[in-house]
């Protein structure tokens, strides 16, 4: 069989370092910045990345160049608790929100505090973990070689590359700079406008883009295809079904839009009608995926539920486990803290929902990365499934109102968590797997890594909503206000559904041509100033790949270069946040002191996104040292 030929890198009868007050403290820090970095950027665009391989060469190049240590087992484990943060964080982006946005329209309804975010987000951490670990035989050992997984192969190859780890962390750290510097320039003393917006009065529509380096990043990483397929979405909605709603509507006035279409303008129109119609379809092409993967799903699970039932295998390093005793012990431990503390309101029937979604989208997402990555994932439609059943069924048995949908929320949070958290640790494992490492030793850096973005990711949200607020221009939230909607729109009977279905509809004829529906669904739902710069990025990386193996250089460089601008740009702005709060008078901010109001208006913007996709292009070509 496959697995018994594979030979990794390190052998099992082989100890070297993994688990040392070094990578331990590196580890944290990468699990803080990285889990800033991608809330900033979800909250922002309603996306995240992947931080395993920029982790695990700013790893390399700190513990080998400047530390002069030498095992590829320590920068594993480094890349292991550093991941942590940004799944967590995804997962606690993509909902939470909506409990802040609710608090500032009824007086009625306080804010979660510090404690409740870093709880709840903890117990679905280790969820995740929990339920991720029967797996790992099944999908990891028994499946090498058939389930690619892609991120942690890509991860595995840049750690066996060691020899290049100083010099490839010169790009990611190059890309944090000039994000950063960049980031400042546009939205510290705003020179120029971060959003370029031209209104369309002829077909009653308008186009634009938010040149910022952590879109241009994101697009080159995903790659033209998956860019595209995010344009196409923003086409359908601002070229298509904006100018038709304008066109029609008129003076009539349509639901939920309280003035007639014609009052509206375009953020009107597309706040009102063109993100249910892109709410429908996300959810539609989430369910889909679901659907598709049924009969891998089950398989898995049932491996899932027999492999709870094997003894440890403790005769080889490289296949042990944390036990099944102290994962079932720590499992109803969990269940019982969701169940009873008042500040996760979920009730027993919320705890045993948990469980039950928790568990099966666990090997849904765990199987899901390992064929398409982590990034096409579709946490957004497994978590919209959540609430919906959910919400329905607290409303079925009495939870209704404010407090039915903090709870549905509250539920969707940690299914959420921890269908991010399985499919970023699966990941992890299989880059593990590939090196040589000991699988209870990652999974027990997974623990500690929880623990660190859990307590940070209260902080940064609290932060980042008292500069800005959630649902501001600023910070959107686009994951969280869809989430928000679906909740209110079961619970009150309101929902928009004649939008909500064409939304469907159009995911639906979409899979029938052929085309993955979830990011045509995901750029429909989105503005179209946010899939522009996505798209560009993920041109630039078309260009390289064309080249074939001459531009494979290139194209890795690009990666790691892009995950220095998302994550330059996510530290910047959470230091504009602070100097946001940070008063110099009675209602002046210090960043309010030094706003220059856009002087460079759209056409300055223009220049320094191209010169910044000009940086791009030389720090991709640059060559790299062996």
């Amino acid at each position: 069989m496959e697995e018994k030929k594979f030979k990794p890198f390190i052998p099992a009868d082989r100890i070297l370092p993994e688990i040392t007050p070094v990578s331990i403290v590196l580890g944290i820090l990468l699990a803080v910045l990285f889990g800033a970095a991608n809330a900033y950027l979800g909250l922002r665009v309603g996306m995240t990345i992947s931080a395993s391989i920029p982790a695990a060469v700013i790893s390399m190049g700190i513990i080998r160049i400047i530390m002069k240590r030498d095992s590829i087992l320590e920068n594993n484990m480094v890349q292991t608790i550093g991941s942590a943060g940004e799944s967590l964080a995804a997962g606690a982006i993509f909902t939470l929100p909506a409990l802040f946005m609710w608090a500032k329209e009824s007086n009625a309804i306080s804010k979660p505090s510090f404690w409740v975010i870093a709880t709840v987000s903890l117990c679905a951490a280790i969820l995740g973990l929990i339920f991720m670990v029967p797996l790992r035989s099944a999908l990891i050992v028994e499946e090498h070689g058939v389930l690619p997984f892609p991120e942690g192969t890509a991860c595995a190859e840049v750690l066996l590359a060691g020899e290049e780890g100083g010099e490839k962390s010169k790009l990611v750290f190059s890309g944090l700079g000039i994000s950063t510097l960049y980031k400042f320039i546009a939205d510290g003393i705003k020179l120029f406008p971060s959003e370029i917006d031209w209104s369309i009065k002829s077909i009653g529509s308008g186009f634009g883009a938010d040149i910022l380096p952590s879109l241009a990043g994101v697009g080159f990483i995903c790659g033209k295809k998956i860019s595209a397929y995010l344009f196409a979405g923003g086409i359908l909605g601002w070229f298509v079904a904006i100018p038709l709603i304008n066109l029609f509507g008129g003076t009539i006035q349509i639901a939920p839009a309280k003035v007639p279409v014609n009052e509206l303008g375009v953020w009107g129109v597309w706040s009102n009608y063109i993100r249910y119609v892109g709410a429908g379809a996300v959810a539609t092409g989430g369910i889909i995926s679901l659907i598709k993967s049924l009969p891998t799903i089950i398989k898995t699970f049932k491996k899932a539920v027999g492999g709870f039932g094997h003894k440890e295998a403790t005769e080889e390093r490289t296949n042990r486990d944390l036990s099944t005793k102290f994962l079932l012990i720590l499992a109803l431990i969990i269940v019982v803290v969701i169940w009873l503390l008042p500040a996760i309101p979920v009730g027993l029937l919320g705890a045993l929902i948990i469980v039950l979604f928790g568990f099966f989208f666990a090997t849904v997402s765990s199987r899901m990365v390992g064929i398409v990555g982590s990034s096409n994932n579709p946490v957004s439609g497994m978590t919209i499934a959540t609430l919906i059943i959910a919400t329905a069924l607290l409303k079925s048995t009495g939870h209704t109102g404010v407090a039915g949908m903090i709870s549905a929320i509250c539920i969707g949070t940690i299914i959420c968590i921890i269908a991010c958290m399985a499919g970023d640790i699966s990941q992890d494992l299989k880059t593990g797997y590939i090196v040589g490492a000991t699988p209870k030793n990652q999974q027990i850096g997974e623990l500690i890594g929880s623990v660190a973005a859990a307590l940070a990711i209260g902080g940064i949200m609290f932060l980042l909503d008292k500069a800005w607020g959630f649902g501001s221009k600023e910070l959107p939230a686009p994951q969280a206000t869809l989430m928000k909607l679906v909740v209110e729109g079961v619970m009150g009977g309101n929902l928009p559904w004649g939008l909500v279905i064409t939304g469907a509809g159009i995911g639906i004829a979409i899979e029938v041509i052929g085309i993955p529906v979830l990011p045509v669904a995901v750029g429909l739902y989105l503005p179209i100033h946010l899939s522009t710069p996505i798209f560009i990025g993920g041109l630039l990386r078309a260009w390289f790949d064309k080249k074939g193996e001459a531009g494979k250089e290139a194209g890795e460089n690009g990666v790691l270069f892009g995950s220095g601008l998302i994550a330059g740009e996510g530290l910047m702005g959470i230091i504009l946040a602070l100097l946001a709060i940070i008063p110099v008078s009675k209602g002046v901010s210090v960043l309010s002191t030094i706003d220059m109001g856009g002087k460079l208006g759209n056409a300055g913007g223009l220049i320094f996104f191209i010169a910044l996709m000009a940086l791009f292009y030389v720090f991709s070509k640059k060559k790299i040292k062996k």
